[in-house]
C-alpha cells in the first residue's frame, strides 16, 4: 500500500476538526475545563476580583480519588490461556520443566508456555512501572472519558542477555509502554466502540526536530525531506504523525503496518511491524453508544461544583460581614483615621449628640438559617448520586467490622460495572504485550520470578507464532479488613492443627514480617 504524507496528515486533520465539534465546547476546550475543576482551579475565568474569599469545596476530585482508588484496591492475576487447547492445572513452571520440547508443538509445552506468560506479565508489568501507568490511565479516563495505553517496541532497551554461550552477542530491545492523552489519538471510524475493528489508529506527537531528523536519516531521507521536515518545526518542535493500519493478505490474515509523517514530509516509509493486533488499548470511564471515545463524569458534574462553590462563599462572606460589619464615620466629628481594629480609641470632638452619632455599624441582613442545610444538602445529594455517599468514603460508623463491610459492599455495587471495563482494559493489555513476546523476541530467555527465586526460561518465539491467546483477569476479594482477617484465619489453622508452622509463615501478607526466608530457614532447622 503506498501512502503519501499529505494523505495522512489530511486524515489526521479530519479527526481534528471531529473532535472539535464534540458537545458544545468541542473535546479539547472541555478537556481543559475537566482538568482545571479536578485539580481545584474552578474559579477560573470568573471575573470575581479579589474583593472576597473564592472558596473551593473541590467534590469532584473526592469522588474521583475514592472512586479511582476503589478500581486499584484488589490485587489482580492475569492467567493465559490458548485456544482451542485444553489447561492442565497440574502443569507447573518448575525449573524441571524448563526446557523446550523437541518436534511437533504439543499440548503439555503450550500449557508450560501460557503459565510462563502469567509469571512472565508479572515481570514485564514490574520492569514498565504498571501500577503507576495504571494510575496515569485512570486518572485520563476520569478527567477526560478515555484513558489510552500504548505499547511499542524500544530497541534501546538493554536486557543483559545474550544470544551465544560466549557473551560477546548481546540481545537489546524490549517493550515500553506510554500513557497518551486522548486528544492525541485519532480512530478510522469514531462510531465503532472497538479498537481492534478500526481500519487505522493515528498518534499525533510534538517531537523535537533534531529526534524526527534523525529518525529520518536513518531511514535514508535525501536533503529534500530532510528540510521540508525543518520547515515543518515550530518552536522546536514536529508534530510527527505515527499511522497504524492493517493490511489484508490474500489468505484472508492480516499484519499490521505503520508510517511516520509530518506536515510536509514522510518521516518513515510503510513497514511491517510484525504484529498483530494493535499496539494501542482504552479504558472508557463511561461508554456512549457507536462512539470509541469515552464520557467524563465530570462534564456533568460541574455545575453542582459552581453551585457549591458560591453558596459556600456567599455563607462565608455573610459570616464576614456579620463578624466584622460596615463602620459608618461621621468626618465632621472624627478627624482621625479609622483603622477598625479592636480596641481603637476613636476622638470626638462636639456635644453628647456629636459623640452619639459619631460612629455607628451598618447592621447586615440576617443570613437564612436554612442555607446551611441548601449547602449540605446538595453536596450529599451530589455525592450521593454520584455513588459516593458517606458509607462508601468511609465517613459512617457501624458497630462491628463485619456491619461495615456489609454496608461498603453494597455501596460499592455500582462501581463494579466501570471495574469490569478496567479489568476488560487489563486483559486487553496483557494480549497485546503476549503478541510482542511471540512476534519481537525470536530467541531469548524469559525471566520467571516464582517461589524458588527468580531464573530464566528459555523461549523460542516462532514455536508459537499460530498460537491465539487468550488472558483472563482473576481478582482477589480484598478489603480494608483482608491483611488482618488473613492473620487471624492463619492463626486459627495453625491453632487446630490444619497447617504448620512453615505453611503459616508462607501464607503471611507481605511486609508483615521482616526477613521472611530467614525465618522459614530457622523453623525447618528447628524442626
Amino acid at each position: 500500500m503506498n501512502l503519501d504524507y499529505k494523505e495522512v496528515y489530511g486524515e489526521y486533520q479530519a479527526g481534528v476538526n471531529y473532535k472539535s465539534s464534540l458537545g458544545k465546547k468541542g473535546m479539547y476546550e472541555q478537556n481543559r475545563i475537566n482538568e482545571r475543576f479536578f485539580i481545584g482551579d474552578q474559579w477560573y475565568g470568573a471575573k470575581c476580583g479579589n474583593d472576597r474569599p473564592l472558596v473551593r469545596h473541590n467534590i469532584i476530585k473526592r469522588i474521583g480519588d475514592y472512586k479511582m482508588s476503589q478500581i486499584l484496591n484488589a490485587p489482580i492475576r492475569v492467567d493465559f490461556s490458548a485456544e482451542g487447547i485444553p489447561t492442565d492445572s497440574t502443569i507447573t513452571t518448575q525449573r524441571d520443566n524448563a526446557k523446550l520440547y523437541d518436534g511437533v508443538l504439543n499440548q503439555a509445552e503450550i500449557n508450560l508456555i501460557t503459565k510462563a506468560f502469567g509469571m512472565y506479565f508479572d515481570t514485564t508489568a514490574e520492569r514498565v512501572n504498571f501500577a503507576s501507568l495504571q494510575d496515569k490511565i485512570l486518572r485520563n479516563a476520569y478527567v477526560t472519558g478515555t484513558g489510552v495505553l500504548y505499547t511499542y517496541w524500544d530497541s534501546e532497551i538493554r536486557t543483559g542477555l545474550y544470544a551465544d554461550e560466549g557473551k560477546k552477542c548481546k540481545i537489546s530491545g524490549d517493550i515500553a509502554c506510554e500513557v497518551l492523552d486522548i486528544e492525541d489519538v485519532y480512530f478510522g471510524d469514531v462510531y465503532c466502540e472497538e479498537v481492534e475493528k478500526q481500519s487505522y489508529i493515528i498518534i499525533s506527537a510534538l517531537t523535537e526536530t533534531e529526534k524526527v531528523l534523525r529518525e529520518a536519516r536513518i531511514f535514508g531521507a535525501d536533503t529534500n525531506v530532510l528540510r521540508n521536515i525543518e520547515e515543518s518545526a515550530v518552536s522546536g518542535k514536529v508534530n510527527l504523525i505515527t499511522k497504524f493500519f492493517k493490511e489484508y493478505k490474500p489468505d484472508g490474515n492480516y499484519t499490521i503496518k505503520c508510517i511516520k509523517v509530518c506536515e510536509r514530509a514522510v518521516v518513515r516509509d510503510v513497514f511491517d511491524t510484525g504484529l498483530r493486533r494493535y499496539p494501542i488499548n482504552i479504558f472508557k470511564w463511561e461508554r456512549k453508544n457507536n462512539s470509541v471515545y469515552g464520557e467524563s463524569e465530570i462534564t456533568y458534574l460541574i455545575p453542582n461544583q459552581i453551585a457549591i462553590n458560591r453558596m459556600i462563599t456567599a455563607n462565608v462572606w455573610s459570616a464576614m460581614t456579620t463578624g466584622m460589619p460596615i463602620m459608618l464615620v461621621n468626618g465632621d466629628t472624627v478627624t482621625q483615621k479609622i483603622t477598625n481594629e479592636p480596641g481603637q480609641i476613636i476622638k470626638v470632638f462636639g456635644s453628647n449628640e456629636d459623640v452619639a452619632g459619631a460612629v455607628k455599624y451598618v447592621t447586615p441582613p440576617v443570613f437564612n438559617e436554612d442555607y446551611d442545610v441548601s449547602i449540605n444538602s446538595l453536596i450529599n445529594n451530589t455525592l450521593t448520586q454520584s455513588g459516593a455517599n458517606e458509607v462508601a468514603l468511609g465517613d459512617s460508623r457501624a458497630d462491628n467490622a463485619t456491619a461495615l463491610i456489609a454496608m461498603r459492599d453494597a455501596a460499592l455495587m455500582p462501581l463494579q460495572i466501570i471495574k469490569n471495563r478496567f479489568y476488560a482494559f487489563i486483559e486487553e493489555t496483557a494480549r497485546i504485550w503476549a503478541d510482542f513476546w511471540i512476534t519481537q523476541y525470536s530467541d531469548r530467555k524469559i525471566k520467571i520470578c516464582d517461589q524458588k527465586g527468580i531464573w530464566y526460561m528459555p523461549f523460542t518465539a516462532s514455536r508459537y507464532s499460530e498460537l491465539i491467546i487468550n488472558t483472563k483477569v482473576n481478582v482477589s476479594g480484598g478489603t480494608v479488613y483482608s491483611e488482618r482477617e488473613c492473620f487471624e484465619n492463619l492463626i486459627t489453622l495453625f491453632e487446630k492443627g490444619i497447617i504448620t508452622k512453615e505453611q503459616l509463615i508462607e501464607r503471611l501478607p507481605n511486609g508483615s514480617i521482616p526477613d521472611k526466608n530467614s525465618l522459614l530457614e530457622q523453623v525447618a532447622e528447628g524442626d
